[in-house]
């Protein structure tokens, strides 16, 4: 059946809706904007609609049934309800695809129940599909040249099209086609291999949001460029089954080698470990966690990988196995565990076992004490934690407020900001391990006398010297100024100077000690306290809270009550996540 004739010079087939730019005057629908199969923008023209409706008509009824009054009104009718319907979709002007309209069409004739029309249309549209795709079939792939290894080269589609079909291998919701037609569309000529096989993971990526089938494939064709980094040849899927048992004591000899790896894992059975690697799991990743164990986790040798997935699981396992009376068997075990995602050790524990320095733990607290040397030293060891990958939850309370007298050089305090500003920069200056910037938490009690200033570090305003922008922080509250704010009473503040045991105390027994440290401040004892409406000091956490995140709100009395460790010491902090809560001094780090 054949509605309309293709031509160069008008619309092509049911292609309708639009006129070139600027060949009438200005009409209601100036604003609109059609992109044609060409990617041509062109202005919208309903009375393109009317046409193709029109030859719809004539195709079924013949000329004279199409030429009829009742069919002329029938389509003038059914013209305004689809460009109606591709207005309300956009009532301020826009820009709508020649496919839209066609479906606008489509619907229409069905709904006015010219069912006989709109069949003949939809097969019309279906079958000039077909034609546009076999033309497009039977175009030539564009001559373009690659350049690999220094030698320039012809592209090689078909190696191409195998690498991407076989990424959608058991995917039946991906598409090789639409990867191919977009890694092909952004190559020019002389491009590099490596750019070829990054635009295809590119392409891939921006297919994602369609369908999460993709983010399957898009791992895949990423883990094809990993294995070509990491083995210096190209190997699928396939020949992976009996190349990780070869390639794995290589990769630990080669890490020994580099100084990267403790040299008591080549004391391990590597040929066994080596057959006990799972090839089949590295199609477990989507490209998110692959990516991100590319950018941070895997072990390199000046900027080039060493570890592939499941070298590195194994690796990770050897390291936690180090201590075991059968560490092969026990490093297998763990390595099944880890690869198959039934758990997954932390960041810390991924970063380092196996390593020369085989730091694990995740999380560290700290309790900073009041002198020169105390608070360099907590400084000092927040630099070499964060180094290889720690969290850190400092508590700053012990330290003396803003105009405290120093009895060694008879002056006075600049108080816990200026160290904490410190703290800031050390932890952007020593990031952890080159593989993400380091992070730390520090805590202030309610009642210390810079807690005011302390509230205010992460503001965007003001000295910026008294503002720490990369660094956490916590306000550690103690239970009775929540009973202050609730009673619309005031707040004291002291000084830690004046009140060491204050800290140390929660529950009654801080109740009891702030009231005598109220006490000795109303009668002249103490020099250096302020009293605050409680509410107001509230008012202000909860706003900076709303303004900049910070300072977190815990609570010192629940997490010292519920302590299993009361027999130990006081908790002072939590850590950087605020989910661990464990005893500290001076003498203590958790």
């Amino acid at each position: 059946m054949q509605i309309v004739q293709d031509n160069a010079t008008t619309t092509a087939g049911l292609d309708v809706g639009f006129a070139e730019a600027g060949s009438a005057a200005r009409s209601p629908f100036a604003d609109y904007k059609v992109i044609r199969r060409n990617g041509a923008v062109v202005g919208f023209e309903p009375a393109k609609i009317s046409v193709a409706m029109t030859k719809a008509f004539l195709a079924v009824n013949g000329a004279q049934g199409a030429a009829s009054a009742r069919v002329r009104e029938l389509v003038a009718t059914l013209t305004e309800a689809a460009v109606a319907a591709l207005i309300r979709r956009q009532p301020q002007g826009g820009t709508f695809h020649i496919e839209d309209i066609q479906d606008q069409v489509e619907l229409a004739l069905m709904r006015s129940g010219e069912h006989d029309v709109a069949r003949a249309y939809v097969l019309y549209r279906e079958e000039r599909a077909k034609v546009r795709l076999a033309e497009k079939a039977g175009k030539k792939e564009p001559g373009l040249h690659v350049v690999e290894n220094g030698a320039r080269k012809p592209l090689e589609p078909q190696a191409l099209r195998a690498l991407v079909q076989a990424a959608c291998e058991g995917l039946a919701q991906a598409s090789a086609d639409a990867i191919l037609e977009a890694t092909l569309r952004d190559l020019y000529d002389g491009v590099p291999m490596e750019e070829v096989r990054k635009s295809a993971v590119m392409a891939a990526r921006a297919l994602i949001e369609k369908d999460p089938a993709y983010s399957y494939v898009t791992a895949r064709l990423l883990l094809h460029g990993v294995r070509l980094e990491v083995l210096g040849e190209e190997a699928s899927h396939a020949e992976m089954a009996t190349r990780y048992a070869t390639y794995f004591p290589q990769c630990i000899a080669r890490g020994i080698a580099a100084e990267l790896l403790d040299p008591e894992l080549a004391r391990f059975d590597l040929a066994r470990l080596g057959r006990a690697l799972k090839a089949e799991r590295d199609l477990k990743f989507g490209y998110l966690g692959l990516q991100t164990l590319y950018d941070r986790y895997f072990l390199h040798v000046r900027g080039r990988r060493i570890e592939l997935p499941q070298a590195f699981f194994m690796r990770v396992a050897m390291g936690l196995a180090l201590r075991e009376k059968d560490r092969d068997t026990r490093a297998i075990e763990f390595y099944n565990v880890l690869s198959s995602f039934e758990f997954m050790s932390s960041t810390p524990t991924l970063f380092n076992s196996g390593t020369l320095r085989s730091q694990l733990s995740s999380c560290y607290l700290t309790t900073v004490s009041d002198d020169l040397e105390g608070i360099y030293e907590a400084i000092k060891e927040n630099a070499l934690l964060a180094k290889y990958a720690g969290g850190l939850g400092n508590d700053w309370t012990p330290v003396r407020a803003l105009g405290s007298h120093i009895k060694g050089t008879n002056g006075k305090s600049q108080g816990v900001v200026p160290f904490l500003k410190v703290v800031n920069d050390t932890a952007v200056a020593v990031n952890q391990g080159g593989k993400r910037k380091g992070a730390v938490c520090s805590y202030l009690e309610t009642w210390h006398l810079d807690i005011e200033e302390f509230l205010e570090l992460r503001k965007n305003t003001g000295d910026d010297r008294r503002r720490t922008h990369d660094m956490n922080t916590a306000n550690w509250i103690p239970d009775l100024f929540m009973k202050r704010v609730m009673d619309n009473a005031e707040w004291t503040l002291f000084s830690p100077s004046d009140c060491r045991d204050l800290h140390e105390k929660y529950g009654r027994a801080f109740e009891e000690a702030y009231l005598r440290y109220e006490d000795k401040a109303a009668r002249g004892e103490l020099k250096l306290y302020k009293k605050v409406p409680a509410v107001q000091l509230w008012r202000k956490m909860l706003s900076m809270l709303f303004e900049t995140g910070h300072p977190w709100i815990t609570f010192k009395d629940p997490c010292n009550l519920r302590s299993p460790q009361q027999h130990a010491g006081v908790v002072h902090s939590s850590n950087l996540c605020t989910e661990i809560t464990l005893n500290t001094s001076a003498d203590e780090i958790a």
